[in-house]
């Protein structure tokens, strides 16, 4: 790529930057705040796919943004790795998020029951224009049950494994200094499940809905069932340098858990986690997760092909860089299309020339 040096270029690149803030208008904390309260989920998914969690900042990178998702992931990508890492949290078990959905389409009664949580897959999708017109719309109070659901559920794939659905859980320690982190090694092929799954929580929610949407249209090798879908609060569990263990605060997090076909006599599980609610992404990701073992090199659902093009920062990146001047590599392209066609003239001219000097016959 070559770049052509234009007088005053500096100053109109400011400016460009300027008239871009100046439409946003003033950010202050505020305006953040209101960001961070009105749109949650918005909020969830600029975390998730940033790899770190802090509504207040990811609320900061949208409103300096202007709701530009993947420049607001990167902005928060880039401050993250500002940061220093001071502990590795215990790992989270299934059975002990706080729990505020949890569903399965693949089992009517499951141990613990069905709790539909918030959502809007049974709501009719209508627009409320009296909200233009001066009517605020205040949303009805919610009805307490008369029993609460328990705050913590078992793992649906456990009680499968006590009836000899899904394969022995093959569980190892793991030294914290061993856990690979995407977030600081790169991501290398074959990738381990471990790299796979850290990927597809911060992959971008588009990409992986489009190439999860493929699988289960077809182009997959394994069309799923959604075992188990939960939504929670995980509570982050730190060592203290004396020994003790304490909790250091909660976060939100989503996760899924879709099953399709029997391989030696169990049931196959394809498992996504990801920081927020953002129940699409974990579904469609751990449909890729479900399809990508058997999946053949070069399609949508091998490892290298949807890892790779799910990751938002790359991806956005390479496909924005396209607006940066190419004079250089453009012009040759044109001078190797006025060389073609005047070769082309050139020898249409002999050709003409020989027909005229031959002698008839």
């Amino acid at each position: 790529m070559a770049y052509v040096a234009t007088r005053g270029g500096e100053r109109a690149i400011e400016q460009a930057e300027r008239l871009f803030r100046q439409d946003l208008g003033t950010i202050d904390a505020a305006r953040v705040e209101t960001i961070r309260t009105t749109m949650p989920y918005l909020v969830d998914r600029v975390m998730g796919e940033a790899s770190l969690y802090d509504e207040e900042l990811a609320a900061l990178a949208l409103a300096q943004t202007g709701g530009e998702l993947s420049e607001a992931v990167l902005v928060l990508r880039a401050w993250r790795t500002t940061q220093p890492r001071i502990a590795i949290a215990r790992p989270v078990q299934q059975d002990e998020l706080l729990t505020q959905r949890r569903i399965s389409a693949a089992f009517k009664d499951i141990p613990g029951g069905q709790i539909l949580g918030p959502t809007l897959d049974y709501s009719h999708r209508v627009l409320a224009t009296d909200v233009l017109e001066g009517k605020p719309y205040t949303p009805p109070p919610v009805e307490a049950s008369a029993i609460p659901a328990p705050s913590r559920q078992p793992s649906l794939a456990d009680w499968q494994r006590q009836q000899g659905l899904v394969a022995p859980a093959n569980l190892a320690e793991v030294a914290p200094q061993d856990i690979p982190d995407l977030t600081r090694e790169p991501l290398l092929f074959p990738a381990s499940r471990a790299h796979r799954l850290q990927s597809l929580a911060r992959a971008e929610t588009g990409g992986v809905l489009a190439l999860g949407y493929a699988a289960m249209r077809g182009y997959g090798n394994a069309h799923p069932t959604v075992n188990e879908l939960r939504l929670g609060e995980a509570e982050v569990v730190v060592r203290h340098p004396r020994g003790t263990e304490f909790c250091a605060g909660r976060v939100r997090v989503s996760q899924a858990e879709v099953t399709s076909k029997e391989k030696s006599g169990y049931l196959e599980l394809g498992f996504a986690a990801t920081f927020g609610w953002n129940e699409v992404k974990v579904i469609a990701a751990a449909t890729l997760d479900l399809n990508s073992a058997e999946a053949p090199v070069g399609s949508a659902m091998h490892e290298e092909f949807y890892l790779y093009h799910t990751e938002s920062v790359e991806a956005s990146g390479f496909c924005i860089h396209f607006k940066l001047p190419h004079y250089v590599t453009f012009q040759s392209v044109l001078d190797a299309m006025r060389d073609a066609k005047a070769m082309k003239a050139a020898a249409t001219a002999t050709a003409e020339q020989t027909r005229q000097t031959e002698p008839a016959e």
